[in-house]
């Protein structure tokens, strides 16, 4: 193998086998098409769960603290309705998010066979990533707890337990703005029953239980009345004691205060990566990339939420597209100088005019 003279300092992180196409095994038992896509992370995994476990909770809270006791049973039923649709939109988009392949690259395709099947003609490269054995395409990036190399990888969720790529970034759009929502949604309902039951039902709950005999007296009661007790309000707060109410009031007011903001500040952040067309590990690599064409705004917004403007674009039961199967043009990039592919992992064969073995690879960093 023959190595660039200015990186003979990174030559130790060569030797390793795994860094030699020829060494590259495609796995035994390839993933077969269609099936599911789940990580095995214990982080992940718990934070999916702490996901649900919330949105329950608010679900919990707005049914049965808020909406059942109610009397306004239009107020009920519509805010019921909202709000349900709303939660089931969000986990499903979660689930969506999280079980759907995000655009892993086939593991183990650096072989010597695959590499000289793509026939590279002078100028053109293939990287190869040096942690699971696979030919990077375009826009490509590993993921070390994915321990797979994922296609316009934006970043690694644990909240959804995988990647932001290319096939699941519109469900992972989708769950930020109905997470965000349901939020927003919560915050208002709390509000308005607060603002209710201390002007009306907890007002007359404090007098019922707060007053002494001295002052019933004053109020020249009769001793039959003072043995009788003392008549609320007939519309009720809620069928938990008022301290148990407000506790979870006051919690779930924390909960959708921390997840309205943290989720809008992603879902701002995913839309503005979209009308870019430039992923969050590109926007803090853009000093080191080359420069490259950008689609519209439009266009990329279109591709990634799957054609014209509709209402499956907010359906999290709608794919964004079909993915197609990568060509062999797709794994093949072109540079122009080696300075072009300076700072990286990966490995980079490039054919020369001059004859070589058949074990011949320029090796540069990424």
């Amino acid at each position: 193998m023959m190595l660039i003279p200015a990186h003979h300092f990174r030559d130790i992180e060569r030797k390793p086998q795994y860094l030699q196409p020829e060494k590259c095994i495609p796995p035994p038992h390839p993933r077969p098409a269609g099936a599911m896509w789940f990580i095995r992370d214990g982080c992940g995994i718990a934070c999916a769960i702490v996901t649900w476990f919330l949105v329950l909770y608010a679900e919990f809270v707005v049914l049965f603290v808020m909406l059942i006791p109610s009397r306004d049973y239009v107020y009920s039923v519509i805010n019921g309705l909202v709000f349900n649709l709303l939660a089931f939109l969000a986990l499903a988009s979660h689930c969506r998010a999280m079980l759907t392949d995000p655009g892993a690259v086939p593991k183990g395709n650096a072989t010597k066979e695959f590499i000289e099947s793509l026939q590279l003609k002078p100028g053109q490269v293939v990287y190869k990533c040096p942690k699971c054995c696979s030919i990077k395409p375009d826009r490509a990036h590993h993921c070390s707890v994915c321990k797979r190399c994922i296609r316009k990888m934006d970043h690694h969720c644990p909240w959804v337990n995988n990647c932001v790529g290319e096939n699941n970034q519109k469900y992972f759009v989708l769950f930020t703005m109905y997470i965000a929502l349901i939020s927003l949604h919560a915050l208002i309902m709390v509000g308005f029953h607060f603002l209710h039951c201390f002007e009306e039902d907890w007002t007359n709950l404090l007098r019922a239980y707060g007053l002494t005999r001295e002052e019933t007296a004053e109020a020249r009661m009769s001793l039959h009345e003072i043995k009788q007790p003392l008549k609320v309000s007939s519309t009720e707060c809620s069928s938990f004691s008022p301290p148990t109410t407000v506790i979870l009031l006051i919690l779930l007011c924390f909960e959708g205060l921390l997840f309205l903001i943290f989720t809008s500040v992603m879902f701002g952040t995913q839309v503005h990566s979209i009308c870019t067309d430039e992923t969050g590990i590109e926007s803090l690599q853009r000093k080191k990339q080359q420069r490259r064409e950008r689609r519209g705004s439009w266009k990329s917004v279109k591709e990634t939420f799957g054609g014209d403007f509709s209402l499956n674009w907010f359906n999290p039961f709608s794919g964004p597209r079909h993915p197609k199967p990568l060509s062999d043009r797709d794994w093949v990039r072109q540079v122009s100088s080696v300075s072009d592919t300076e700072n990286t992992e990966t490995t980079t064969e490039e054919p020369s005019e001059e004859p070589k073995d058949e074990d011949f690879a320029e090796v540069v960093d990424e």
